[in-house]
């Protein structure tokens, strides 16, 4: 597994199928024969060009083409989730999941008859240690699985499979589990596809549970760190609420301490021999392939499993909701509500009125919650998003307080919009312009492989026929307003849960006792035999191609003078447009305020709201934005729109008129806002203790307005502000068809004076020397987490390359020590990270997430693990070459090769410079890289950032690392005290 798991959440895909003359497609499953002589069918008028095969053992294989890159996204799914675990071992198939990741009686082993007589035992023990009820002799049975775990660790090879996995040049290597499936993926390099399908044919041969003790600690932490997400927790009681009876709400994916505590290793065989068979079992591949050549191989490698009879248990069927369900959470993060009502499952009628009718209610744009809710400010937040599962699905609606609003006031409002449908308050245009929405959000998606490969496991798992995807929207369209209001009038009642998700202390959270283990041997040295004849496997090269951005970036003028690079869109009709200021938030620190606030303006011929619904009946999105260093004033979407999109645009931007109620109700949401942020445990450590360890003080996070100030400028500034933007020097970048025609639209729309400002001079931003503290920020939480910067040399090109490999070659080192080896953590990570900018610094980072009570021991092993530097030379090939494949396989293509040169030239570069990495990375030698060790990692001297519970830390091994700070959050992010703001 990799450092950062997830649980895969499931997400609706809605695929666009065009309509000749407003007339309804026609939809059609054909069967056909290959060359080969393999069956298949397609859908007609499929715009993903989907070849579903199913092979005589019943695997279903997804095959389609996307030929933008030498890559192939690769899913194998299985339909078998934690609905399906054991009522006296949930968890069990995340778990599982987990345990495919180390490898089978050939890969991962040294001597696997020896090997698996002590795994016979542990497993015994196990079971042994489930049935015990005293708690002494549990911890006796399980000094036995530490004894026993460790001897079987000198015959195994910790993170094998990875290894051959990154040899590919394989990205994006993970697995996910939810409540009806468990997926693993890759993206590979297309000419390693008979690699990697040998590598995964062998991966599903056989469950072999060694190193079984260290990952079960690694799940530990992961549950742990589930009990510090309150939004995790606030999604188990909603679940529990809406599904008292079936495993959607009964069984979370990572199961309860107890079961964790008491796993066993013949239900987990039990459960990966009745599940992980072929006819249960989905190949997805998206990519550059050939079908026949892909269909052979598939069925050459998989083929040979053998199918069986697949029973998934009957699962218990709800009684009606008949009035609303309250549930409370408790955490430190800031106050939010969910309202969720239960629906029927995917493929049913409500389906489609569901996903209808959340369109109508936000769509991020125009639908009622977005224009009544959040357009006017009267929450700090609110949403809703429909999720469907086989059985059932769930309508939920989302919101957050302003200062002084209740949560039941909150609740009120939103109810209020649900009525508002109910009525069917809402314009008729509206239903043609969320179905033309969802047209623009999947023509954008069919140019990513990921996501269009994700639509087809994610029917796979629902049992549905392609066809049902592809006429999705067709059937959308049929629904007129009078049924979608009939449908809201009986759905949408008093049959909801409400979850209030409050600030306090949870009372139920577990803490985990550390066991103890001891380390395992590793044998990160010697390879199975399967690892050395695996890597004698050569496949086809696959040369790399080098962008010569003198070429592919093209330019032209507009009537005025201003440059305009563009990139032709070969691939379909929408566009992006962007004038580009290079000046932001350093130049000067309101001009932020001010792109925000215009979010909440109209003008004199529109108001707010309706110049969202003029956006959104042309298809157009709009933003106005402001980073550090840059600003962006754009529209994207249809380009047979981009006129009146940009004319549009340049009336707001030309005539917004200021309302100082709205920018009253502006200022109050940025306070709210600051309060909540520093709630989030991520933003206190990834941004807050971060940028304090880097920068101290004087730091960019740091230079903000107090709400004070704010509240004291007059908005007529801000929007003053706003309109002179454009009177200074700004560069246009498109992305679309028709030159000719943009530039036209922009010498119509978008005219400048023929002298421009120059920009104000920026705020300068100075790294400190790093090395000697220890600042701390006291959260309420299991975890501890920690982060350890080092300054490191100033900006080399040439490290842009060593960078990646030292990561793939050391980072993987520092991971098996600290989690595979000692199970002291979730999360370990080690990361040299070039500069991106010519006048910066390089960074070396590292993380550590793990128990409070394990902080001293990772501690010493981080700390153990970058003071050396081990010398595995078939690790470091393997590392380089997978490093070598990575870039080979890397095509930058479309808008990416504009902001890709944007990048290269703030590092003061003008021309791809992959091409000399390349050539250096295939010189590099196992000494060269020492060297780099030596040079820019060993001996560095850290700040050292670290969150975690007070009463949990041990401060004396903290202070070890240096002078301990503790930090008040609203210091470390320079807010002022709530007390002396009055909202």
């Amino acid at each position: 597994m990799k450092n950062i798991k997830f649980f895969f959440s499931i997400v609706l895909v809605v695929l666009f199928v065009s309509c000749k003359n407003n007339n309804e497609s026609t939809y059609k499953t054909e069967q056909h024969t290959d060359a080969n002589g393999f069956s298949y069918e397609t859908v007609t008028n499929d715009p993903t060009g989907l070849r579903l095969y199913t092979l005589d053992n019943g695997l279903k294989v997804y095959l389609s083409k996307n030929n933008d890159e030498p890559k192939i996204q690769t899913y194998i799914a299985v339909r078998a989730g934690s609905n399906y675990d054991p009522k006296e071992t949930t968890g069990l198939a995340h778990y599982l999941e987990h345990m495919l990741f180390k490898g089978t009686d050939e890969i991962g082993t040294l001597d696997w008859e020896k090997e698996k007589v002590y795994l016979e035992q542990i497993s015994d023990l196990y079971e042994e240690h489930k049935a015990e009820t005293d708690i002494e002799k549990k911890k006796e049975i399980y000094r036995k699985i530490d004894s026993v775990s460790l001897i079987a660790s000198n015959y195994s090879i910790a993170n094998e499979l990875d290894k051959m996995v990154n040899s590919l040049g394989a990205t994006g290597t993970n697995a996910g589990t939810w409540k009806e499936l468990t997926v693993y993926m890759n993206k590979i390099p297309a000419n390693e596809l008979e690699k990697w399908l040998q590598l995964e044919e062998e991966r599903f041969s056989k469950l072999v549970l060694r190193l079984f003790h260290t990952e079960l600690e690694a799940v530990f932490e992961e549950f742990n760190r589930t009990q510090d997400n309150d939004s995790r927790k606030s999604l188990f009681a909603m679940m529990d609420g809406l599904f008292p009876l079936h495993p959607l709400g009964q069984q979370t994916t990572i199961g309860t301490g107890e079961h964790l505590k008491n796993p066993s290793m013949v239900a987990i065989h039990n459960y990966f021999d009745k599940y992980y068979v072929p006819n249960n079992m989905a190949m997805v591949l998206v990519g550059d392939l050939n079908f026949d050549e892909t269909i052979k191989r598939v069925n050459n490698a998989f083929g040979k499993f053998e199918n069986k009879e697949v029973v998934h248990p009957t699962l218990p069927v709800e009684e009606p909701i008949l009035e609303p369900v309250v549930k409370e959470v408790f955490g430190p993060t800031s106050e939010n509500l969910s309202i969720a009502f239960r629906s029927k499952g995917s493929g049913s009628q409500e389906e489609k009125l569901v996903t209808l009718a959340d369109m109508i209610l936000t769509n991020g744009n125009a639908g009622l919650i977005d224009l009544n809710l959040n357009q006017k400010q009267l929450v700090q937040n609110a949403g809703s998003s429909p999720s469907f599962y086989n059985d059932y699905g769930y309508h939920e609606f989302t919101g957050s307080p302003k200062e002084g609003q209740t949560l039941d006031e909150v609740k009120g409002l939103l109810l209020e919009q649900i009525e508002k449908l109910k009525k069917g308050e809402f314009e008729d245009w509206m239903l043609d312009a969320v179905i033309n929405d969802l047209k623009l959000r999947q023509t954008r998606s069919y140019e990513n492989s990921t996501a269009l490969a994700s639509a087809y496991f994610e029917a796979f798992i629902r049992r549905k026929d392609w066809i049902e995807n592809v006429k999705f929207l067709d059937e959308l369209k049929k629904i007129t307003k009078q049924e979608l209001v009939d449908f809201a009038n009986t759905f949408y009642r008093d049959n909801y849960v409400i979850t209030y998700k409050r600030k306090g202390q949870d009372p139920n959270v577990v803490k985990v006792e550390n066991p103890g283990i001891s380390p395992v041997n590793l044998n990160r040295d010697k390879s199975s035999d399967y690892l050395v004849n695996f890597n004698k496997i050569e496949s086809a090269p696959l040369e790399p191609q080098f962008v010569d951005y003198a070429t592919a970036l093209k330019e032209t003028k507009t009537d005025s003078g201003l440059k305009v690079s563009y990139v032709e869109n070969e691939i379909n009709d929408l566009f992006n447009l962007e004038i580009i200021f290079d000046m932001g938030s350093d130049n000067d620190k309101k001009l932020a305020l001010a792109v925000g606030y215009l979010e909440y303006l109209g003008t004199d011929k529109y108001s707010p709201e309706d110049l969202k619904k003029e956006f959104y009946k042309l298809g157009i999105d709009y933003h106005v934005v402001t980073g550090s260093e840059k600003s962006y004033v754009g529209i994207s979407g249809l380009k047979e729109n981009l006129p009146k999109g940009l004319e549009l645009l340049e009336n707001l931007w030309a005539n917004a008129i200021p309302n100082q109620e709205s920018y009253d109700k502006y200022i109050d949401q940025i306070a709210k806002a600051r309060q909540d942020n520093k709630t989030q445990k991520g933003s206190i450590l990834f941004t807050g203790l971060l940028n304090y360890g880097k920068y101290g003080e004087n730091s960019r996070l740091r230079n903000i307005i107090p709400v004070s100030e704010l509240k004291s400028i007059n908005p007529q500034e801000l929007v003053d502000l706003v309109k002179d933007l454009k009177n200074y020097k700004q560069r246009i970048f498109y992305y679309g068809k028709d030159i000719d025609a943009a530039v036209a639209a922009l010498n119509t729309h978008h005219q400048t004076a023929s002298d421009l400002k120059d920009y104000p001079e920026p705020v300068v931003y100075t790294e400190k020397e790093t090395g000697g503290h220890v600042y701390f920020v006291d959260y309420d939480m299991v975890q501890s987490e920690m982060i350890f910067i080092a300054k490191g040399e100033p900006f080399n090109p040439e490290t842009i390359g060593t960078g990646p490999l030292f990561n793939e070659y050391f980072g993987n080192i520092a991971y098996t020590e600290i989690r595979e080896s000692k199970a002291l953590a979730y999360a370990a990570q080690v990361v040299y990270r070039p500069a991106s900018d010519k006048d910066e610094n390089d960074d070396l980072i590292a993380y550590i997430g793990t128990q409070a009570n394990k902080i001293p021991q990772a501690v010493d092993g981080m700390m153990e693990v970058m003071s050396s530097f081990p010398k595995i030379p078939e690790d470091f090939k393997n590392a380089k070459e997978a490093t070598l494949k990575k870039i080979a396989a890397e095509r930058i293509t479309k808008a990416n090769i504009f902001w890709n040169y944007e990048r290269l030239q703030k590092r003061g570069l003008d021309y791809d410079i992959r091409r000399d990495l390349y050539k250096n990375l295939k010189d590099m030698s196992l000494e060269d890289m020492e060297a780099f060790f030596n040079d820019r990692i060993k001996g560095e001297s850290y700040n050292i950032m670290v969150i975690g519970n007070k009463k949990d830390l041990d401060f004396n091994a903290l202070s070890k690392l240096g002078e301990i700070q503790e930090l008040d959050v609203d210091y470390l992010f320079n807010y002022e005290k709530p007390e002396d703001v009055k909202l």
